[in-house]
C-alpha cells in the first residue's frame, strides 16, 4: 500500500506565510501548496498561465507522474510547440489544498497535533482553492495572469477567479464545466461519500492513523464516477456486450464482460494514486459550488438563499472568457456553458464559444482533439498579441 504521505514528501511545494481564511469560517493553518512549472516567466512577468485541474487531478499537467508513472494529463496540450507553449509562457500547474498530491489535506499531517488529518480537516470550497493559488502567484511576484485554463472543477475555479480577482487574470478557457454543480452530479457524489464511508477500514474517517485504507469503498466510489465521465456511445463502441475471456456466459457472478473488468481496473489503479478523504472532501467542495449564491463569500457563509443571476454575478468583470464544451459531455452538457455565454452576452464582456463534436463523453477534455487543441491556442496567441507578448 503506497503511503502518498511519504511518496509526497518531496514533492515542490510552497507554504502560505499566512492562516488561510476558509469560507466556511474555519481557518487552514499556512497551508502548503504543491505546484510545478514550465517555461520561463518574463521580465515584467506578464507571461504567466494557471493551469487548473479536474476533481482527481494534480499539478502533473505536462510531466510524467511520479507515482503512475504515466505521462502529464495534459501534456498533448502544454509544452514546446504546443497550444500552450512552454517557449513562450510560463505555466504553473497547481495541486488544489485538498488534493491527494502534496497540498495540504486530510492525508497531509495536522501541525496542531502531529497525527493525519482525517476528517478534522476543515470543509473547503472552490473558492478556498483559488484563493490559495492566489497566494502562490504573489510568492512568484505575479500580479496579473496571462490566462487561466481548466477543465471540469479545474473550470469552476477559474470561474470563481473571474468572478471575485477580475483584476488578476486577462482571459480564462473554462473547458467542460458548469456554473454550478446539478442534482444529478450532487446525487451521484453522495453515492461515491457513501461507498468510501460504509468501509469498515475507512474507521471513521482516521484510517491514516491506524495504517488502514479503505480501498473498496474508494475503488467503488470510483467506479461509478468513471461511468459519468464517459459517454454511453464511447462505453458501448469500445466494449459493447463483448465478454471478457470465455465465448459463453460463465452462469456466476463474477465479471463476464469486458465493461466489468474495466471499471474494476479503474477502481483498483485509482486507490493507489488518491485519498479516500481527499475525495470525500473535493466531492463536497464540487457539490457546494454555485456561482449564483453567496455561499461562497466569506461574509455571507452561512447565506445561501441571496442568489444572483449570472448577469450579476459577472457585472464587474474585466476578464476575457473562452468556452469550451463537448457535445457527449453528460456531466456537463454545453447548455450549461451557454448559460453562462448568453449571461455575459448580455453584460456586453468580450467571450467566445467553442462546442466540439465527441463522442467521448465528459473525459473529451483530457483527449488530444485537434479543435479543441487549435481553440486554446489560437484564443491565447490572440490574448498575448494584445499584451504586446510574441508566440509566433
Amino acid at each position: 500500500m503506497i503511503n502518498l504521505h511519504e511518496a509526497t514528501k518531496d514533492f515542490q511545494k510552497y507554504q502560505l506565510p499566512y492562516d488561510l481564511n476558509l469560507v466556511s469560517g474555519k481557518i487552514l493553518p499556512k497551508p502548503h501548496i504543491a505546484y510545478e512549472t514550465y517555461g520561463t516567466l518574463n521580465a515584467n512577468k506578464s507571461n504567466a498561465i494557471l493551469i487548473c485541474h479536474g476533481f482527481t487531478g494534480d499539478q502533473f499537467a505536462a510531466s510524467q507522474h511520479p507515482i503512475t508513472k504515466k505521462e502529464g494529463w495534459w501534456q498533448g496540450l502544454i509544452g514546446s510547440g504546443k497550444a500552450i507553449d512552454t517557449d513562450h509562457y510560463f505555466v504553473i500547474s497547481t495541486n488544489v489544498i485538498g488534493g491527494a498530491m502534496g497540498s495540504t489535506s486530510p492525508c497531509t499531517i495536522n501541525p496542531n497535533t502531529g497525527q493525519f488529518y482525517g476528517v478534522e480537516f476543515p470543509l473547503i470550497t472552490i473558492t478556498d482553492m483559488m484563493n490559495a493559488q492566489l497566494g502562490l502567484l504573489d510568492y512568484f511576484g505575479i500580479d496579473t495572469l496571462l490566462c487561466a485554463v481548466g477543465g471540469s472543477m479545474g473550470g469552476m475555479q477559474i470561474l470563481e477567479l473571474a468572478r471575485f480577482a477580475t483584476d488578476r487574470v486577462k482571459a480564462i478557457i473554462p473547458i467542460a464545466c458548469s456554473w454550478r454543480h446539478s442534482a444529478q452530479n450532487i446525487a451521484f457524489n453522495e453515492i461515491g461519500r457513501r461507498a468510501v464511508m460504509s468501509d469498515p477500514d475507512w474507521h471513521k474517517g482516521d484510517y491514516l492513523n491506524h495504517n488502514l485504507k479503505p480501498s473498496r469503498g474508494l475503488s467503488l466510489a470510483r467506479m461509478v464516477a468513471h461511468i459519468t465521465y464517459m459517454s454511453e456511445q464511447s462505453l458501448q463502441q469500445k466494449f459493447g456486450r463483448n465478454l471478457q475471456t470465455q465465448e459463453f456466459f460463465s452462469y456466476n457472478l463474477e465479471p463476464d464482460f469486458q465493461v466489468e473488468n474495466y471499471l474494476q481496473y479503474q477502481g483498483t489503479s485509482f486507490v493507489e494514486r488518491f485519498d479516500a478523504n481527499c475525495y470525500l472532501y473535493l466531492t463536497r467542495a464540487l457539490d457546494y459550488f454555485d456561482l449564483t449564491t453567496h455561499s461562497s463569500d466569506p461574509a455571507s457563509h452561512n447565506n445561501i438563499c441571496n442568489k444572483k443571476s449570472l448577469r450579476e454575478v459577472f457585472q464587474h468583470t474585466k476578464t476575457k472568457f473562452c468556452f469550451i464544451a463537448f457535445t457527449t459531455d453528460w456531466l456537463f452538457p454545453p447548455s450549461e456553458s451557454q448559460d453562462m455565454v448568453r449571461a455575459l452576452n448580455a453584460i456586453d464582456c468580450d467571450v467566445s464559444f467553442v462546442v466540439i463534436d465527441s463522442n467521448k463523453g465528459h473525459d473529451s477534455f483530457l483527449l488530444d482533439h485537434p479543435e479543441m487543441l487549435s481553440a486554446v491556442k489560437g484564443f491565447l496567441n490572440g490574448i498575448a498579441r494584445n499584451e504586446g507578448i510574441t508566440c509566433e
